[in-house]
């Protein structure tokens, strides 16, 4: 390789790059113009944002200072009537009361307001732009290429514009929790729609259906298996980009773990790594089960 390079000439060698001092000068260029826009509209950003802090807040407030069996008796009552396996809510029940055994409980409510809200935020953005993906054909050629970016960005990068622009604290990291988990709704609810059967469509149009009636009482009931999915996989995610979002500030079982991981404490991390997959799996079995119900009982209707 060097005899090569001695004899070709130095372009054919060494990529033709940028100079350094033109990348310099770009990249301070566009920080010192994003820092600036955040200076000058940072009013208007904490206005935008406030109301999620106090949501999360009163969320979180109300999961820590509620008694341990009244929330335990709400989830395993919730559980049930998602799912109607009795397995699943005793899992639940065994799960969440070892959990509090190990002391992780207050952090688990701290974690579990985080996703709710995050999961509710993630629903009210990805529900209706799926919904105008699956209406236009043009505005999915445009969205999907930057879900796909979404997807496949290092969760780490979320933060750094995340942080420039909110500071450091729960709402930032709340936001970059929602960037990050949002496409699995917004795929699978355009998905969902557009594999409702035509012959349905055609059926509802027969009888004067207007489109929002479509939507509403033909389209999203018979795609709602499919946005079940999309919720199990944006929870899923959710509880995937906590412990990294406890970088930024966010507290609960993401705080333990990384601090776990900073001072190599493999019995704290573990424990919180359990706390952490037990309410996953809680999600996951409960999300699935309501899924399959809603499956069954779209099939005994139109089968």
């Amino acid at each position: 390789m060097a005899i090569q390079c001695t004899i070709l000439p130095n372009v054919l060698c060494n990529f033709p790059a940028i100079d350094e001092s033109i990348i310099r000068l770009a990249r301070k260029n566009i920080d010192d113009g994003f820092r600036a826009s955040v200076r000058a509209y940072g009013n208007l950003i904490d206005a935008i944002v406030q109301p999620l802090q106090w949501f999360l807040n009163y969320l979180e407030w109300v999961f820590t200072n509620t008694p341990w069996f009244i929330i335990l008796v709400a989830m395993m009552l919730v559980v049930y009537a998602a799912s109607r396996n009795l397995k699943i809510v005793v899992g639940t029940a065994i799960s969440m009361i070892l959990i509090g055994v190990f002391g992780l409980w207050t952090d688990t409510m701290t974690t579990l307001a985080m996703v709710t809200v995050c999961t509710l935020i993630a629903i009210i953005i990805g529900l209706p732009i799926g919904i105008l993906m699956a209406r236009s054909d043009r505005l999915q050629s445009i969205v999907n290429p930057i879900l796909d970016v979404m997807q496949t960005m290092p969760s780490f990068v979320y933060l750094i514009p995340v942080v420039v622009i909110f500071g450091i604290g729960k709402v930032p990291g709340l936001i970059a929790v929602v960037i990050y988990a949002v496409p699995p709704m917004i795929r699978l609810t355009n998905l969902g729609i557009r594999l409702v059967d035509k012959e349905v469509l055609e059926a509802a149009d027969a009888f004067g259906s207007s489109h929002r009636q479509k939507l509403f009482n033909v389209q999203i009931p018979l795609a709602l298996p499919t946005i079940m999915a999309g919720i199990n996989q944006t929870i899923m995610m959710s509880l995937a980009m906590v412990v990294v979002a406890s970088m930024v500030g966010v507290g609960g079982l993401g705080k333990n773990t990384l601090q776990a991981i900073n001072n190599q404490f493999f019995t704290v991390g573990f424990l919180n790594g359990f706390a952490l997959v037990a309410i996953a799996i809680i999600f996951d079995r409960t999300s699935q089960a309501y899924g399959r119900r809603l499956q069954k009982h779209s099939e005994v209707i139109h089968g």
